[in-house]
């Protein structure tokens, strides 16, 4: 689980956390994901692989948080194919579900090339994704 401390400049004018920035814990909390994993994004860019967002799902705002307070991010494996592999969120703060959402990701040669993930080069990856999908009811 990741944790992020909303910081005031996070805010909009009304005193809640701008919906834009919501986009920002998700990718925080998916690139700790991936590191507690064994697979840190950094590491993999240096070998010229990238996985860039290709989709955004189902992002449900629940309820607003404000500059201090602290949302818990729970990371899932949603689903993959042979391309796309589809991430999910839970922020919470305390028990409180504040958003659910999910991302879709692919992954690309520094060419700008698909990356299957079946591609031998990204076969631990692939074994570990599978690993993980969670199916939720």
């Amino acid at each position: 689980m990741y944790s992020h401390y909303v910081q005031y400049y996070e805010t909009d004018k009304m005193g809640v956390t701008h919906h834009s920035n919501y986009i920002r814990f998700m990718e925080e909390a998916r690139v700790e994901f991936f590191k507690n994993i064994g697979f840190d994004y950094f590491e993999f860019e240096k070998c010229g692989i990238v996985s860039p967002v290709v989709g955004l799902n189902n992002i449900k705002f629940k309820r607003p948080t404000t500059a201090g307070d602290t949302l818990d991010i729970e990371v899932s494996i949603k689903s993959m194919t042979t391309v796309i592999f589809t991430i999910s969120y839970v922020m919470k703060k305390g028990d409180t579900v504040v958003l659910t959402g999910e991302s879709d990701h692919c992954l690309l040669s520094k060419e700008g090339k698909i990356v299957p993930l079946n591609d031998p080069r990204v076969e631990a990856l692939s074994n570990k994704l599978k690993e993980l999908i969670v199916v939720n009811e």
